[in-house]
C-alpha cells in the first residue's frame, strides 16, 4: 500500500452545505476502512487535504469521485515519499 496526498480546491454554492453530512459519513466510512489517514479542511482558502492509503493514484481518485461533494472539487493527487506524524510515534515515557 502506498500513501497519496489529495490536495483539493473547492467552490461552494447553496447546495454545498446540504451535501456536507453525507460527505462526512463517506469520509468516516473511509477512515474506518483505513483508507484515509488524515483529513483537514480550510474554509479560509477553500482547500482540503486528504491522505489516502491505496495502490495507485487511480485508486485514490476512484475513492474521491464517490464523494457527494466531488462536483465542487478541482484536485491533484501526489504520491508521498515520507509521511510522519505524532500518531505514528511511541508515546513519551512518563516516569513516576
Amino acid at each position: 500500500m502506498k500513501k497519496f496526498q489529495a490536495i483539493i480546491k473547492f467552490t461552494m454554492d447553496d447546495q454545498f452545505m446540504t451535501l456536507v453530512p453525507p460527505h462526512r459519513s463517506y469520509i468516516n466510512f473511509l477512515f474506518n476502512k483505513s483508507i484515509i489517514d488524515s483529513y483537514a479542511v480550510s474554509m479560509e482558502s477553500q482547500t482540503c487535504w486528504i491522505t489516502l492509503n491505496t495502490d495507485s493514484k487511480e485508486a485514490a481518485a476512484k475513492y474521491l469521485k464517490k464523494s457527494p461533494l466531488y462536483k465542487y472539487w478541482n484536485y491533484e493527487i501526489e504520491e508521498l515519499f515520507v509521511y510522519d506524524s505524532q500518531l505514528y510515534r511511541f508515546p513519551s515515557l512518563q516516569f513516576n
